[in-house]
């Protein structure tokens, strides 16, 4: 198995053992992945994007309020260092939708206009041929948290490594050197960001 499914699997064992049987099955039952078309705009947009995010969207388009089979349904399926916060994953279609989002708000963060804003290091400090993949919003629609796939690191950092946004205190930060390894950390963490109050 490849990442991805190693993950999934991950996942869904750890659903049925904090009592969300039916919750899984549900989801499994009317989700679907990305169109052909939607994951060759990626491409197209985000030359370098990690093969196994392609995986993950061919899986499924999004769990972030998505409608499937005629249901909407919003699906905790990512995590991040924050101990025990769950994130949806945003559809192709959003991440395509969202690809100014990160230099819209936060271009003044990022060229360090702010003292009291921690910004990692290995994060360029300059907005110029700027590209963030935001691929990610945390449980409260993403207002407190969001995570993004960084494809012009610092010279201290690596293309396709994982940022954290935390917010209030404001905070940048790498939390894994690609997308790969960012989900084998949530599997290594034994998908702590599931536990039978943030899923009922």
């Amino acid at each position: 198995m490849n990442i991805v499914e190693n993950y999934i699997q991950g996942l869904k064992n750890t659903y049925y053992k904090n009592n969300g049987i039916e919750i899984w099955e549900h989801f499994e039952n009317i989700k679907h992945g990305a169109s052909k078309e939607n994951i060759e705009t990626l491409k197209n947009i985000y030359p370098q994007i990690p093969k196994a995010l392609l995986d993950l969207l061919d899986y499924v388009d999004g769990t972030y309020w998505r409608e499937y089979a005629g249901e909407e349904i919003a699906f905790f399926l990512l995590g991040s260092d924050v101990y025990g916060y769950p994130y949806y994953f945003l559809s192709s279609k959003e991440m395509i939708e969202n690809q100014n989002q990160a230099l819209k708000y936060y271009s003044d963060y990022i060229e360090r206009k702010y003292d009291d804003i921690v910004v990692d290091d290995k994060i360029t400090n300059t907005t110029k041929d700027f590209k963030w993949l935001h691929f990610s919003d945390c449980m409260n629609n993403g207002g407190t948290s969001q995570l993004f796939i960084d494809f012009t690191p610092s010279k201290k950092g690596q293309k396709g490594q994982i940022i954290r946004f935390l917010h209030d205190p404001d905070e940048f930060k790498v939390i894994a050197n690609n997308f790969e390894e960012y989900l084998q950390n949530i599997i290594d963490t034994e998908y702590n960001f599931i536990n039978e109050e943030n899923i009922e």
